[in-house]
């Protein structure tokens, strides 16, 4: 994901609640943060590269991130 966005000069704006939200959904008593890593794949990074295919997201761009509807929006700014 890291790649992905200085290539093509895109941040991230998390709001505090989408981190949050990211931390329940990611989180799971047995296997502790583990499944954070997918869980940030399937909810912010697929969304992400499937914007900018559309070419909702144009590089350089400001994205904000926040919590809504069970799972994570994304707003090009």
């Amino acid at each position: 994901l890291g790649k992905l966005l200085k290539d093509r000069k895109i941040t991230l704006d998390l709001t505090p609640e989408a981190r949050d939200w990211l931390g329940r959904v990611g989180y799971d008593p047995i296997y502790g943060a583990r499944p954070l890593k997918r869980a940030v794949q399937r909810y912010l990074q697929d969304p992400l590269a499937d914007a900018i295919l559309r070419g909702e997201v144009k590089d350089g761009a400001t994205v904000k991130v926040s919590e809504g509807d069970g799972g994570l929006v994304l707003t090009p700014a």
